[in-house]
């Protein structure tokens, strides 16, 4: 196919050989199944971030670091040039979580290079060696749920370890490779540690597998692992291999209305993009 515009400079630098073809389109990105070295790779180019709502943006953002205090400044004010170092201070947010992700032994793509706004990395593949699907496009027998909930639960459980949560893990964006599920999407991945809603956007996420595996498996639409994984890495005693049980007891404390109204408006967004993404499958 003829190159695209933003893929030009990748080929005029050796980084690629040629473009195949494009692989999806979404609101964040495009992505295109390229040539590099004989090897097949994808090419993730960056779109502008129009659609995100700036509520969502400072969720994901707090905390994260810039370069310098006239960036960070710019940023804050929403100038043309701050706006500018947010996108990129979002599109690299998901570079340095696939390094440091992958140096953790948690299963995403592997990274190859970053540049001018397009991230290369492995194409994820199923056992044919075409590209692996999403989640939401395959149907799995209680015992295959069981399996890919489980495998999944723990590399959360990875991610928190190396001190990232995904912040937006759906069966949208998790491929069913030959090897099993792989996590892609994580430009709005956000630090455990520096930001103060980490913990409810883990919960959600481990939510979102629960119930999504729950349609297949029933019995885990009863399990609770994201109190239980949470309670854990609070008291510093979460560990990548550790044993969980689905289970938890929570105390009773007074009803904090604050986080209950986001939490409905949280899930009203979720639903509105997953509606947006199951139309643009459609189309």
């Amino acid at each position: 196919m003829k190159t695209p515009k933003r893929l030009q400079s990748l080929l005029d630098e050796g980084l690629i050989d040629g473009v195949s073809r494009q692989l999806m389109s979404g609101k964040e990105a495009q992505v295109f199944v390229v040539q590099c070295g004989g090897e097949t790779r994808c090419a993730k180019v960056y779109k502008e971030a129009t659609q995100r709502s700036f509520r969502q943006a400072v969720d994901y953002t707090e905390n994260r670091k810039v370069k310098n205090s006239r960036e960070a400044r710019a940023m804050a004010k929403g100038s043309k040039f701050g706006r500018e170092k947010q996108e990129e201070a979002w599109q690299s947010a998901e570079v340095d979580a696939l390094y440091r992700l992958a140096g953790a032994g948690v299963r995403v793509p592997k990274p190859f290079n970053f540049f001018e706004g397009v991230l290369l990395m492995e194409l994820v593949t199923d056992a044919d060696g075409s590209a692996a699907p999403r989640l939401n496009d395959v149907q799995f027998t209680p015992q295959q749920a069981f399996k890919h909930h489980a495998t999944l639960v723990q590399e959360v459980v990875r991610m928190l370890c190396a001190g990232i949560v995904h912040g937006d893990l759906s069966e949208f964006n998790i491929l069913l490779a030959a090897d099993g599920p792989v996590i892609i999407d994580l430009p709005q991945a956000v630090d455990a540690a520096g930001n103060n809603h980490a913990k409810r956007m883990l919960l959600r996420d481990v939510e979102n597998l629960r119930n999504f595996f729950g349609q297949f498996a029933p019995d885990l639409l009863h399990s609770d692992f994201g109190h239980e994984i949470w309670a854990l890495f609070e008291r510093g005693t979460l560990t990548p291999d550790a044993r969980l049980t689905g289970r938890f007891v929570h105390q009773n404390r007074p009803v904090d209305l604050r986080g209950v109204m986001r939490e409905i408006d949280d899930a009203r967004d979720e639903d509105s993009a997953r509606r947006l993404r199951m139309q643009q499958q459609q189309q």
